[in-house]
């Protein structure tokens, strides 16, 4: 059995070496000039190790990073082929590649830099936050009541983009001798502002449902994926209902891990297809585009696990089901808004449908859904995220400027003091 696994590992391992060197040599061939910024033009960076993998943690910022590049000039910074790949078709600022730590340098070196944004947690975070004369600022990839929200690695940054009062209560309950007032700047879901892409379908009297499950996680206290808990009796109950369009948009992780949460995946996408084949009109979705907006916005109750879609589907103020995790060992935070969540039980997945329909029509659900809004983001008015965002940005960029004009000072009055001798002129 060890052996069984070593060789997996090896052939894993050889895989993605072959992969990464097939990616490096398309990215010679088409060239990366073509959206690279011109030296002396970048304020803000927005860093991204991660590989092609986890891109939904950058997409999600293009239209807020487009907006605020009418005012500051931005770039995103990969370091992963792959990403740099999808990076170069899509992303709405420049790019650059910077696969070793010297493109690193040549890249700082050659921009006025004032701020470095991060997305998440990847170690290789550390390969730009060694630089100086810059703010390191934590804008995160979403907002959530999971335990990777409260994590001391918070301390790393300069400041950290939270979303609202429930983040700041979350870090002040969690971490020690770490200053909220200063570094702790409240945005809101400037994303919200922003919602991509329109319906592949056109409305009718169908009752949107989507379903956006997480993964199923790498560790027993993260394990909130439900598609093999109830994803696949959910489905088929909404499918079968003839008064529901499924919307099924499952983390782009699923079942990296597991065998049988992929089968379980899998299964909800061949009953997907199946249904629209018996009934071609009911347009059944298995989503995964790069986009996400439309999905939040246009589905009459959305169906989460514990993660951050959560919070995605909470900034729009729309009804909302979370998945109660199976595993008594996940680890379930149930201080904020989980303590007052519509949860579904995994024995409740088959009678989804009367569920789906309480939660449209409760009042009280409505109520309810209304303060956590408020709770977590705050004034959720059209554009008023994005307007903290960049006003937040603008004044971390002077506050920057106006530290490097002091040293600057500093360094010419020590300059002239050395030229004279040291000596003061009697």
């Amino acid at each position: 059995m060890p052996l069984k696994r070593d060789l997996s590992l090896a052939r894993g391992l050889a895989s993605r070496a072959w992969k990464s060197r097939r990616q490096r040599r398309q990215l010679e061939r088409l060239g990366d000039d073509r959206r690279r910024p011109a030296p002396g033009t970048v304020r803000v960076a927005v860093y991204f190790a991660d590989t092609a993998v986890n891109m939904y943690q950058i997409r999600q910022w293009y239209a807020p990073l487009a907006h605020l590049a009418e005012t500051v000039p931005v770039a995103i910074v990969a370091r992963s082929p792959g990403a740099m790949l999808a990076l170069l078709e899509e992303s709405p600022v420049p790019v650059v590649y910077a696969r070793q730590v010297v493109d690193l340098e040549d890249f700082v070196g050659s921009q006025p830099l004032a701020m470095t944004l991060y997305v998440n947690q990847n170690a290789k975070n550390f390969q730009m936050m060694r630089y100086g004369r810059m703010w390191h600022v934590f804008v995160n990839h979403g907002e959530s009541d999971k335990m990777y929200m409260t994590t001391n690695q918070f301390k790393a940054y300069d400041y950290a983009f939270i979303a609202g009062d429930a983040a700041r209560a979350r870090l002040e309950a969690a971490l020690w001798d770490y200053d909220l007032d200063r570094r702790a700047v409240p945005i809101g879901r400037p994303q919200a502002d922003h919602a991509a892409g329109t319906p592949p379908f056109e409305p009718d009297d169908r009752i949107v449902v989507l379903y956006a499950p997480t993964w199923e996680g790498d560790r027993p206290a993260a394990t909130y994926g439900s598609i093999a808990t109830h994803g696949v009796r959910l489905a088929e109950a909404l499918l079968a209902s003839g008064r529901h369009r499924l919307v099924y948009r499952p983390h782009p992780r699923s079942g990296v891990v597991d065998r049988d949460y992929r089968r379980a995946h899998e299964a909800v996408v061949a009953a997907i297809e199946a249904a629209n084949a018996a009934a071609p009109g009911a347009g059944h979705i298995y989503d995964t585009s790069p986009q996400l907006g439309w999905q939040l916005t246009t589905a009459d109750v959305a169906i989460t696990d514990v993660s951050a879609m959560i919070y995605d589907r909470l900034a729009t103020g729309r009804p909302l089901l979370v998945t109660r995790p199976a595993s008594a060992e996940a680890d379930v935070d149930e201080r904020g808004y989980l303590g007052a969540a519509e949860w579904l039980e995994a024995a409740e997945a088959g009678d989804v449908v009367d569920v789906v329909d309480r939660v449209r029509d409760d009042p009280e659900a409505r109520r309810r859904l209304e303060h956590w809004v408020r709770r977590y983001f705050g004034d959720t008015t059209p554009g008023a995220a994005t307007r903290r965002f960049e006003e937040a940005v603008l004044r971390l960029v002077e506050r920057r400027d106006d530290f490097a004009r002091r040293a600057d000072a500093a360094d010419i009055d020590a300059s002239d003091t050395e030229s004279s001798g040291g000596e003061t002129a009697s």
